[in-house]
């Protein structure tokens, strides 16, 4: 399994825009085979700051969603609205509760 971290800042006053964007994506890659788990969170204190957890069953669906029509209009959309570049960090599932 590949796990996927991706943390986003909205700038001021775009924090709205930008959950609604992210919220939109979700039924979308939901919608993807391979994806196991696509999950949205806002830090409590940074209502600016969005993390997603990802999951998927392996590199190649990662490649797949990371391709998909959605996920590149998505950053067509939030583009503007990020204070700067999105943290991506990719990791090896090893053991754990299912």
């Amino acid at each position: 399994m590949m796990v996927v971290i991706a943390v986003l800042r909205a700038q001021a006053g775009k924090e709205k825009e930008m959950e609604d964007a992210l919220r939109a994506m979700i039924p979308k890659v939901q919608a993807e085979e391979e994806t196991i788990a696509y999950i949205l969170h806002r830090a409590p204190n940074e209502p600016g700051k969005f993390l997603f957890y990802e999951k998927y069953r392996n590199k190649a669906a990662f490649d797949i969603h990371s391709s998909t029509p959605h996920f590149q209009e998505l950053f067509g959309k939030i583009g503007p609205l990020l204070e700067g570049q999105p943290i991506v960090e990719i990791y090896e599932e090893l053991a754990g509760k299912k």
